[in-house]
C-alpha cells in the first residue's frame, strides 16, 4: 500500500518568475489606470507631463554638472558644464512655467505634423511606390491633424500634451500587463507539464 503522493509545487525560481510578472502586470494596471485619467483630465495630464519633464531635465543637469566636475582636466569638461548648466536652466524654465512651455511644444508639435504630412503627401504624389494609398492617408492625416492643432492654438496646448502622454501611459501599461499576464500563465504551463514528470520519476 502506497501513501498519498503530494503533487510538487512550483520551485523557487517558478515563484520568483511569477512574482516578477506579477509585478509587470500591476504596475501595467496601474499604467492603464493612469493613461485613462489622463484622457478624461487632460488639462492635468498636460500641467503633469511638463512638470516631469522640467524635474527631469534639472536632475539631469544637476548629475551632467556632478559628471563634469569630477572630470575635470580632461578635454570636455567645459562641453559637460554648458551641456549640464543648459539642461539646469531649462529645467528651471519649464518648472516656473509649465503653460508657456506647454504652448511652445505644442507649436512645435504642430508644425511638424504639417511638415511631416506635406512631405509624405508630395513624397506619394512622386514616387507613387507600392504603398502610394497608405502613404498618402498618413500625409493627409499628418497635415490635418497639425492644422487642427494650430487652428486652435493656444487652446490646444491644454489636451494635446496630456493626450499624448496619456496614450503613452495607456499603451504601455497594456504592454506590461499582456507581458505580465502572459508570462505567469506560461510560468504555470511549465510547471504543470514538468510535475507529471516528477511523478513518473
Amino acid at each position: 500500500m502506497t501513501g498519498p503522493t503530494t503533487e510538487p509545487g512550483p520551485t523557487p525560481e517558478g515563484r520568483k518568475l511569477r512574482r516578477s510578472f506579477g509585478v509587470l502586470a500591476l504596475l501595467g494596471a496601474l499604467l492603464v489606470v493612469a493613461g485613462l485619467v489622463g484622457l478624461v483630465y487632460t488639462g492635468v495630464a498636460t500641467l503633469t507631463s511638463m512638470l516631469l519633464f522640467g524635474w527631469l531635465l534639472l536632475i539631469g543637469g544637476l548629475v551632467g554638472l556632478l559628471h563634469a566636475v569630477q572630470a575635470r582636466g580632461t578635454p570636455y569638461f567645459w562641453l559637460g558644464v554648458v551641456v549640464a548648466a543648459l539642461n539646469i536652466a531649462a529645467g528651471v524654465v519649464v518648472i516656473r512655467n509649465p503653460v508657456g512651455t506647454a504652448e511652445a511644444l505644442t507649436m512645435f508639435a504642430a508644425l511638424l505634423f504639417l511638415t511631416g504630412g506635406v512631405f509624405r503627401l508630395v513624397g506619394s504624389v512622386v514616387v507613387r511606390g507600392p504603398q502610394f494609398g497608405w502613404t498618402l492617408l498618413q500625409g493627409a492625416f499628418g497635415l490635418l491633424l497639425g492644422l487642427l492643432v494650430l487652428f486652435d492654438w493656444p487652446h490646444s496646448s491644454l489636451y494635446v500634451l496630456g493626450c499624448f502622454f496619456s496614450l503613452a501611459l495607456l499603451f504601455d501599461g497594456l504592454g506590461l500587463l499582456a507581458t505580465g499576464i502572459g508570462g505567469r500563465r506560461i510560468v504555470s504551463l511549465m510547471t504543470d507539464q514538468r510535475a507529471p514528470q516528477q511523478d513518473k520519476k
